[in-house]
């Protein structure tokens, strides 16, 4: 089944090309089913290119899935045209009355900022809280993810000597969780971040669980008791040029940067990248949607639990 979006997206034409089925909402309007409502909250500078990064793994589902896009009032996009924002994303107020099945939170290229000096901050808050009743299952993004934990349970971040940046292999730790269902003992996914949570803070707070870890890049997927909330510090969403995109800006702007690690073959950044993550990517985002929304959510959206009073799964 397809992801459903306005005709006019520019993800639509994209994902189309590569074969992967999308349905205008046109002809959704004239089946009688009932759609997954999705929230994806963008917080990333390049909104377009990160809409279609996470639309394409959506959409590789048997699940029919309504999107709705929402951007921060709080902040004023600069790199993403006003008329896409107008035609395409809604503001929290105008679906703060709203139940969702599902959200997804970007990351954001914030980092070097504390939580509490980011410009949309109380607004991210506001969101979080109000995903505790109107959204059945939320899952984070890189820093989105470490802005969670924070909110919820006061875990720091923390800056590092050097850019995370590159392909990392990982493992799982909890091999019964329907999250990491099919994945493989090992597996890669793709981090960028100048910051991180660590498992030592992690491990003092009962309500959550570490799925997945890595030697190089630290925690990798953390989730709440109820699996409600899902905390992904890495970015298996990117595409297979996004790291060497990011590469190229940081050496153009003259930053000591190293090429991503185990990304391009030899680490040689005049080779094109290998993908390595592709697989677990899709897998991670169907297992969501499938197991802890889709399977979970009351087909009532109005009768979705505050968060707490469900069993964990």
């Amino acid at each position: 089944m397809p992801v459903i979006i306005p005709e006019t997206l520019p993800a639509k034409t994209i994902l189309e090309s590569e074969n992967i089925f999308v349905m205008g909402e046109n002809r959704a309007l004239a089946q009688d089913i009932r759609s997954l409502k999705l929230a994806i909250l963008n917080l990333m500078p390049t909104k377009i290119n990160t809409e279609t990064q996470i639309l394409r793994l959506l959409a590789n589902t048997a699940l029919q899935i309504e999107v709705t896009l929402l951007y921060t009032q709080t902040h004023q996009a600069k790199n993403t045209p006003v008329e896409h924002l107008t035609a395409h994303y809604h503001s929290f107020d105008q679906v703060r009355h709203e139940k969702f099945d599902g959200l997804v939170i970007t990351g954001a290229p914030v980092e070097h900022l504390g939580f509490e000096d980011v410009d949309y901050w109380r607004e991210l808050q506001t969101i979080f809280d109000w995903s505790d009743t109107n959204i059945f299952s939320t899952l984070t993004i890189c820093w989105a993810a470490q802005a969670g934990l924070y909110h919820r349970y006061g875990i720091p971040k923390y800056a590092i000597p050097k850019k995370i940046s590159g392909v990392f292999q990982h493992r799982v730790l909890r091999k019964h969780a329907m999250l990491l269902r099919g994945f493989d003992d090992q597996f890669f996914a793709p981090h960028s971040r100048y910051t991180e949570v660590r498992r030592e803070d992690i491990e003092k707070v009962s309500d959550l669980d570490i799925l997945s870890e890595s030697d190089e890049a630290g925690v990798y997927i953390v989730a709440s008791k109820d699996r409600r909330q899902v905390y992904v510090t890495g970015h298996s969403e990117y595409d297979p040029l996004t790291l060497k995109y990011e590469y190229e800006r940081d050496v153009g702007k003259g930053m000591p940067i190293e090429p991503p690690r185990n990304y391009f073959p030899q680490d040689d950044p005049n080779q094109p990248p290998l993908v390595q993550w592709r697989g677990h990517a899709h897998l991670l985002f169907s297992n969501w949607l499938n197991y802890y929304v889709y399977q979970r959510t009351p087909y009532d959206i109005q009768r979705i639990p505050g968060n707490g009073q469900m069993s964990a799964y």
